[in-house]
């Protein structure tokens, strides 16, 4: 497969990482308590099975979110504690463009589409698995693009082709 070179796309940055567990209370006597993340939020889904802390390391456009998840119910699924290390969140400059492009040559997007996620951004994933019609997957790793906004765009990197 032969990919167009050109991507009317930039990935700016690490915008998360979600670490899951059976018992979130676990994860944040390290990542709280410990290592002295600042909670700024909570996130629970039904459909995302998911009961989650929203913590977060720096400030501003470069401040990092690290989630700290448990399952609603251990039995269904997703299962956000089956990987200790869930999934790894991207800053992206253009989401739907990256998609759009991303798609066309070859990589495999989770189900659910793009929607807004637990921090209010829009949001996708990169499938961990590739398929026959989709070759490219994230080899394992499920991988989160996120919408940046325009303050995180200006200062991880400006617009796509800005060269800056």
């Amino acid at each position: 497969m032969t990919m167009n070179a050109t991507k009317p796309y930039r990935i700016l940055g690490i915008q998360q990482i979600a670490i899951g567990g059976p018992d979130k209370a676990a994860l944040r006597r390290l990542w709280v308590d410990v290592l002295g993340l600042e909670v700024t939020g909570t996130f629970v889904s039904e459909q995302e099975n998911v009961d989650e802390d929203i913590c977060a390391i720096g400030a501003g456009p470069h401040r990092v979110e690290v989630d700290l998840m448990q399952p609603l119910d251990p039995e269904k699924r997703p299962a956000v504690h089956a990987t200790p290390l869930n999934h790894v969140g991207l800053w992206v400059d253009d989401l739907p463009k990256a998609v759009e492009w991303m798609t066309a040559n070859g990589v495999r997007f989770a189900p659910g589409g793009v929607r807004k996620g637990a921090a209010g951004h829009d949001i996708c994933f990169i499938h961990p698995k590739s398929s026959g019609e989709f070759p490219i997957g994230g080899e394992g790793v499920l991988i989160e693009l996120v919408q940046a906004p325009d303050d995180v765009v200006k200062a991880l990197g400006g617009p796509c082709g800005s060269g800056a």
